[in-house]
């Protein structure tokens, strides 16, 4: 796929496949990478419903987190990875999205919007993917000249999409008039509904609304079991052809008489990576329903040269995508750190131990946790908790992404250059000012290079953080709560939004600063500790001003700018912005004819 973009390719295989590759098909181990995850609101302390995604590509690799405006006059969605087009019917819907940096994408600014919620309280998780039997392959192929894939599916549910339902339908649509150019799950929810959606194969998709009662692990596993009625459409909405096609082909699968989507369209059970098959056994240890090495599975080695880890496992029998988790109580902490589940209680799979790959690996690159509370208005019954590079070491930070309109300038916005995630010696070379997004990625790196001296103590500070975020938290929800309107919410929202990110930026970088001292140094004698962090009582030394900052009567300060590099800067910008002129009018005209002319 995206013959024409290297870089994206590599994207690809970090969490997806390019189906046309036969040397990927024939690889032992699958080079798929994200992991999805549910917890219905029967099985929470606080009744709410938790879902969210982790995306593994590279360990420098940055990502931004930004709101896309609402567009009056509707908008036209296109893609770089296929030749998909859509537009809107009308007006459109304001968003949050995670993206990619636009020098990844041919500088186009609207790739991979990957998670986020709209102003009517629909959020979205995209993508998970997946793969699809031969026989599927054969009979409904994936499209890349016209279908839809992970470069729009959230940019087109959130900007369209009132309900989650109606995300539902509308990709659902899309697929059967144009077909996806991948297979793939999505998850979206609104305050009431939580749907799982998969692309099976070319022209063929299923939604499943999921229970309240139930948990979902998936770490790009296509054949998952599950048990669905397709007739019950208050439940299940799927494509017309979703059995008959397969029986018309011959390929239909039937477990006790009755349809099995999952045999019928995903990939057979030893095409399934070891890689893969380790995150789920460590994603179901931390859930406290695990597997038995040698009953359920066995542990192999990966003997590659350009192996990503040495030790997996492999499954004696396919695995359920619905499971009930060992306790019925799961937090919002706990949720938030099952993405840097490592495999610590698996013997043979530990990923500090045995080499085995983990759900929190240094190639993540995003993860987010959505908290919904059922039975709150629309506008702040989701919270986003949003997390830059890997959830081992990084920090989700809580939004109410719904009334969201402005984002913190400590968030680097998608004009930052791609260049801090080549450097080699982060010790000596610090990010770009007030980049929050730098500071997490280059926490990760010097934890994950240093993990002997630095992975403890880090770790333990950067949970203390966690704690104190969302415990404020509830004190700047109830205000949220009591607020009379709108307008207030929204308010709020981004005072909100720029208190918690300043104080995690504060905090984070502070802490960067003593690692790089700390390894200048070189004296490993003792572990690493930040100064901020008091051990005796696991907590903060200096609480974080979150809650009082985001309540106050006064702004939320923002980083200091010397007036003469603000004067250069904006006159920068306006020069960038003459020449983006000229070069839209260039690229438009020659560029589209090179990309036909190459997919042709």
């Amino acid at each position: 796929m995206r013959f024409t973009h290297p870089v994206n390719t590599l994207k690809k295989l970090g969490c997806g496949l390019a189906f046309g590759a036969a040397a990927i098909m024939a690889m032992p181990t699958s080079a798929l990478a994200c992991t999805q995850i549910y917890m219905g609101s029967k099985l929470t302390a606080d009744g709410n419903t938790y879902y969210g995604r982790s995306e593994d590509f590279g360990p420098r690799y940055v990502k931004h987190f930004g709101i896309e405006p609402a567009h009056k006059d509707g908008n036209e969605y296109t893609s770089v990875e296929s030749g998909f087009e859509y537009k809107s019917k009308g007006a459109t819907y304001r968003y949050t999205f995670v993206r990619d940096n636009p020098s990844q994408w041919e500088d186009r600014y609207d790739a991979y919007s990957e998670a986020g919620i709209n102003e009517k309280g629909v959020s979205c998780s995209a993508t998970l993917s997946t793969s699809y039997n031969e026989k599927a392959e054969e009979a409904d192929p994936i499209t890349e000249e016209t279908g839809i894939g992970e470069y729009s599916y959230a940019s087109v549910i959130l900007g369209e999409s009132a309900t989650a339902r109606e995300g539902v339908e509308l990709i659902g649509s899309l697929i059967d008039e144009q077909g996806v150019c991948s297979n793939d799950q999505i998850i979206i929810a609104d305050s009431t509904e939580t749907w799982l959606f998969a692309a099976l194969s070319g022209h063929q998709w299923i939604a499943m609304k999921l229970a309240d009662d139930i948990a979902s692990l998936n770490p790009n596993i296509g054949n998952l079991t599950y048990n669905v009625d397709l007739d019950d459409t208050e439940n299940c909405l799927h494509s017309e052809g979703i059995e008959s096609m397969p029986k018309e082909k011959g390929f239909a699968e039937y477990t006790d008489s009755k349809f099995d989507v999952a045999k019928t369209y995903g990939e057979e059970i030893g095409e399934a990576g070891m890689h893969q098959w380790s995150r789920y056994i460590q994603g179901r240890d931390y859930f406290m329903t695990p597997l038995a090495e040698g009953t359920d599975y066995e542990i192999v080695k990966d003997e590659r040269e350009d192996a990503r880890a040495t030790t997996g496992a492999l499954v004696h029998e396919m695995q359920p995508l619905f499971f009930q988790p060992g306790k019925s109580d799961w937090n919002t902490f706990e949720m938030i750190r099952s993405f840097a589940a490592r495999g610590e209680n698996v013997a043979g799979l530990n990923a500090n131990t045995d080499g085995a790959y983990a759900i929190g690996s240094n190639r993540n690159t995003e993860i987010h946790t959505f908290q919904i509370r059922q039975g709150m208005d629309p506008e702040i019954a989701t919270i986003q908790w949003e997390m830059l590079s890997n959830a081992e070491f990084s920090v989700a930070i809580p939004f109410y992404s719904a009334l969201l309109t402005e984002v913190s300038p400590y968030f680097s916005d998608q004009d930052v250059s791609f260049d801090h995630c080549e450097e080699e010696d982060v010790v000596n070379n610090e990010e770009p000012k007030n980049s929050i997004n730098y500071v997490l990625m280059d926490i990760n790196t010097l934890a994950e290079e240093n993990r002997d001296n630095c992975a403890t103590g880090v770790r333990a500070y950067l949970d203390a953080l966690q704690k104190e975020l969302i415990e404020q938290n509830l004190t700047v929800d109830e205000a949220m709560q009591a607020a009379e309107d709108t307008e207030a919410r929204t308010a709020l929202a981004n005072k909100a939004g720029k208190a918690a990110t300043k104080n995690t930026y504060v905090k984070c970088k502070a802490m960067l600063e003593e690692m790089r001292d700390y390894l200048k140094e070189g004296d490993f004698s003792e572990e690493f500790v930040p100064s901020d962090y008091d051990a005796d009582n696991d907590c903060l030394v200096e609480s974080i001003t979150y809650a009082d900052e985001a309540l106050s009567d006064e702004d939320v300060a923002e980083p200091e700018v010397e007036k003469e590099e603000a004067t250069e800067k904006k006159s920068e910008g306006n020069n960038m912005a003459a020449m983006a002129v000229g070069a839209v009018v260039v690229i438009g005209v020659c560029g589209f004819v090179l990309y036909r002319r190459k997919k042709a």
